[in-house]
């Protein structure tokens, strides 16, 4: 699978800085934030394509007000949607400024008129949020335009996980990505559940990856090691910035060190190979290998007194110790010779 000019098979871990709601009101944060995820090493910049009237209805009753232990909690969901959108009027100098530093850019729509409106601007693939995962006909639709689909799984059910996968291979795209995620703002870490990357990929045959809300670096890593070729969490410039999701945004500062320890752990997994580098070959000198322990006279009988098995790896393999053990020595041996076939 490919994103842009990115391999996923071939060119590591694409990973993605959500700008989500991270701009605050201001058009120039953005572009900074943009800037700053291009010379941290990020893959990607991804935006979130809604209004107010496009996500909820403007209602004030209970229904629409966020409960249950969230940042938001108390506040009316139309409310905080017009605090956290993104200006579509904003959208093309943001697509055309990331282009022009090199970086991928493209967007989470958020219904149809979204998913029109980002068509314009040829993006690269589609991310369907987690909590429209249920939206089968959006899912359907962005399918239909034949890029990328990145799928977050934090609240799906796995029937939700099969229909979503379903929906879009339906439309006759195979460009598919699962990513686990676990949507508490912060999450915390005993509810991440990494062991379901790897499920997820056997389970559906299909890229994996991982949407991380948590505060810090160390589970990006795992799921990297665990097979994700995907990375997505949310970038701040600066918390200072403040915003509905600045509490669980990585700052540079730690948004590079995640990308650093990445890139760390892609080189350490490298292959499956039991072929020794010849800098580990030379350190077989240092294995155990057969020694004479004691001066042996010609006529005299080995034993585990005068043959052992020792540091370092010149002498005959320790496996033939046993063959040795009450034979008869053919000529005389000193005291530290290796002991090597007669």
């Amino acid at each position: 699978m490919k994103i842009g000019d990115f391999n996923l098979e071939t060119d590591g871990t694409f990973i993605i800085a959500e700008l989500s709601a991270n701009h605050n009101g201001s058009l120039q944060n953005a572009l900074d934030t943009i800037k700053k995820a291009k010379e941290i090493g990020a893959n990607a910049v991804k935006l979130q394509t809604y209004t107010a009237d496009t996500i909820t209805l403007n209602c004030k009753k209970d229904d629409f007000i966020i409960k249950g232990g969230t940042l938001w909690d108390g506040k009316n969901l139309y409310e905080l949607y017009q605090e956290a959108y993104t200006p579509w009027e904003w959208h093309k100098e943001l697509f055309d400024y990331a282009r022009s530093i090199g970086i991928d850019i493209f967007s989470s729509p958020f219904d149809k008129t979204a998913v029109d409106f980002l068509e314009q601007f040829e993006p690269t693939a589609y991310k369907i949020a987690s909590f429209e995962i249920t939206d089968v006909e959006l899912i359907e639709y962005v399918a239909s335009k034949g890029r990328p689909v990145i799928i977050s799984t934090g609240v799906a059910t796995l029937t939700d996980i099969e229909l979503a996968v379903n929906k879009v291979r339906k439309t006759g795209n195979s460009d598919i990505a699962l990513l686990k995620c676990t949507s508490a703002y912060p999450a915390p870490l005993e509810e991440i559940n990494l062991n379901t990357i790897p499920n997820l990929k056997e389970t559906f045959n299909i890229t994996v990856g991982l949407s991380d809300h948590t505060l810090g670096t160390s589970v990006p890593v795992g799921a990297v090691a665990l097979g994700a070729k995907i990375v997505e969490k949310h970038f701040i410039i600066d918390r200072k910035i403040g915003g509905p999701d600045s509490e669980f945004s990585l700052e540079p500062h730690q948004f590079k060190e995640m990308i650093e320890s990445v890139r760390e752990i892609e080189k350490a997994l490298g292959k499956i190979s039991y072929n020794l580098s010849p800098k580990i070959e030379k350190s077989r000198v240092f294995t155990r290998s057969l020694y004479v322990a004691k001066d042996i006279q010609k006529g005299e009988k080995f034993t585990e007194e005068n043959i052992r098995s020792v540091r370092p790896g010149y002498g005959m393999h320790p496996k033939y110790l046993k063959d040795i053990l009450g034979k008869t020595a053919i000529k005389d041996y000193k005291f530290g010779d290796r002991f090597l076939k007669e």
